[in-house]
């Protein structure tokens, strides 16, 4: 299985509780509509919390800002991702979260990578 992590910071602007509350609803309903086109088994959404100690865990290790929250999404297996991204409805769908996207993440501040998991315990 592998998995996309996307790393989101918020547009200037948005408050933190409105980016949540839009992603947490609108987005989540966007990406709910086309996972079958994208070949999409599991998403998840992680918003952050507790600004306390994410401070003082980016400060104990001199690290950069943080992020507002990470998207994961998974597939079975990069073939399987390909072969979906291939269907044309698939660029429609892709097309449609990046446009929604851009109303609330800061794209040249968050980042997006694929992973593949190894579980340690």
């Amino acid at each position: 299985m592998i998995k996309l992590v996307y790393c989101l910071t918020r547009r200037d602007g948005l408050t933190l509780e409105a980016f949540q509350s839009y992603w947490r609803t609108q987005h989540a309903a966007n990406v709910t509509s086309v996972r079958q086109a994208i070949g999409a088994i599991r998403y998840v959404q992680s918003h952050s919390c507790a600004p306390e100690l994410n401070a003082l865990l980016r400060d104990s290790r001199s690290l950069a800002p943080g992020y507002d929250g990470v998207t994961e999404i998974w597939w079975e297996s990069v073939d399987a991702l390909q072969a979906a991204l291939a269907d044309p409805a698939a660029a429609d769908a892709l097309q449609l979260l990046i446009d929604d996207e851009s109303t609330f993440i800061d794209f040249a501040r968050s980042c997006v990578f694929i992973t593949e998991e190894h579980e340690v315990f």
